[in-house]
């Protein structure tokens, strides 16, 4: 394993208790909405010099502007279009204080420009005869909370989503549409699922990921060293590559990362309650990164989620085809009722028919009884037969004859649709249905 890959597991107590799971959503909030750090600086005469300032003040300000004794103006000139130092002016003039909520400042210049929010108090410095010498700066960052609320709220939309059942796609797809959206920093989302046999991974939402990627790892095998999420799904824990270019479990799909743009892919499994595997959740980054508690919280989060929505789609397609079946099952049953009475009706039929028959048959063999047995056979033609006459023969027309076994063959042979029985196997029924 390289120095940039690690791989994140037993962060988290494993028991399923409530406390223990308590516990985990606890930290994860706290991940998520950040330790409140209160800035402060005091400011001196109506150019507001900056006399002393704490840490978390010249931190949030940037540490190269970090120095004392200069106007605010001058230390942070990008907030002199930004209605602050009118305040401070309002403030140091009036002697009224200033209080704002989750005010917009942007800090900061070139690349290293970010917004932030702060809730921020102007109090007024007062000498022994009241008159006002400068101005406290009392304020607490909430950019995280202010992020983190947002990320909560379109939780709960996404929440809303899988309780009315909306389809898979839309719901994955919003997903990583709305992390992408309310991340501090550039985050690419990827979502993949898996097979029921778990051996591969297939694409599930990217929406901001190229086209030719998703293709190329829509497919991939769950295993150890198969990039970050093929190793996530084989070792169902966190695998965090912070640099794609030189992690070996990159090795078979560096260049396609390179064509895509992507540096950094932070991969975590998406687990059933069962323990079995649902799929993948993965953030990619342009650059190469490491990840700090509040990412790998909010992948806990969105992971949790997507479980929620896989496994209810699950449940969804389950019931589904179980209904399919039962339906198959009952047109099964409905057609072999059918043919079932289809068949009683025709050996009903049948039945009736050679009874019928047999009336027939008994009316023609009482009046057959009547008729003598010819003694030889009469078959013989103009040379007369002597021999016995022991078989009876008939035509498809029913013409019938008494004849020796010697002429019956003859007949056979040279007489088209012959029927032959003995008298008592019922030889009348072909002259009977002639």
């Amino acid at each position: 394993m390289s120095h940039n890959m690690t791989a994140v597991s037993g962060q988290r107590p494993t028991a399923a208790s409530p406390v223990a799971a308590g516990q985990a959503a606890e930290e994860d909030l706290r991940a998520l909405f950040g330790q409140s750090v209160a800035v402060f600086a005091s400011l001196s005469g109506p150019a507001h010099l900056v006399e002393t300032a704490n840490p978390a003040f010249f931190a949030a300000i940037g540490e190269g502007q970090a120095r004392a004794g200069v106007a605010l103006a001058e230390l942070m000139p990008e907030v002199a279009g930004q209605g602050f130092i009118p305040l401070l002016d309002q403030v140091f003039r009036t002697g009224e204080p200033y209080t704002g909520r989750d005010v917009l400042v942007t800090l900061g210049s070139g690349p290293q420009t970010r917004e932030a929010f702060f809730d921020l108090t102007y109090e007024p410095r007062r000498d022994a005869d009241g008159n006002v010498t400068g101005i406290h700066v009392l304020g607490v960052e909430t950019t995280q909370v202010k992020h983190a609320q947002r990320l909560m709220a379109e939780h709960r939309a996404l929440l809303e989503q899988i309780a009315r059942q909306a389809p898979l796609t839309e719901v994955l797809d919003g997903m990583a549409r709305c992390i992408e959206n309310l991340a501090p920093q550039e985050v690419l989302v990827s979502i993949l699922l898996a097979d029921s046999d778990a051996q591969h991974l297939r694409h599930g939402a990217a929406p901001s990921l190229p086209a030719f990627y998703n293709e190329a790892i829509d497919g991939i095998a769950t295993g150890e060293g198969v990039g970050s999420c093929g190793t996530a799904a084989y070792r169902r824990e966190p695998v965090i590559v912070t640099d794609i270019a030189t992690d070996p479990f990159w090795d078979d799909f560096r260049d396609l990362a390179g064509q895509a743009g992507l540096a950094a892919c932070w991969s975590t499994p998406i687990s059933a309650r069962d323990g079995s595997l649902l799929g993948t959740f993965a953030m990619y980054h342009r650059t190469p990164r490491v990840p700090q508690d509040s990412d790998l919280a909010l992948a806990r989060l969105f992971a949790g989620t997507a479980a929620l929505a896989i496994e209810r789609h699950h449940i969804e397609q389950a019931k589904l085809a179980a209904e399919a079946r039962a339906t198959s099952a009952n047109d099964e049953l409905a057609k072999v009722v059918r043919v079932e009475r289809e068949l009683r009706a025709e050996a009903e039929q049948r039945a009736a028919a050679a009874a019928e028959l047999a009336d027939q048959m008994r009316v023609a063999a009482a009046a057959q009884a009547a008729t003598p047995h010819p003694d030889h056979c009469q078959l013989g033609g103009t040379a007369v037969c002597t021999a016995p006459a022991e078989i009876k023969i008939a035509d498809s027309w029913g013409d019938a004859a008494w004849g020796c076994p010697a002429h019956v063959e003859e007949a056979i042979l040279n007489v088209r649709s012959v029927f032959i029985a003995s008298e008592e196997l019922g030889g009348l029924t072909a002259y009977l249905n002639r």
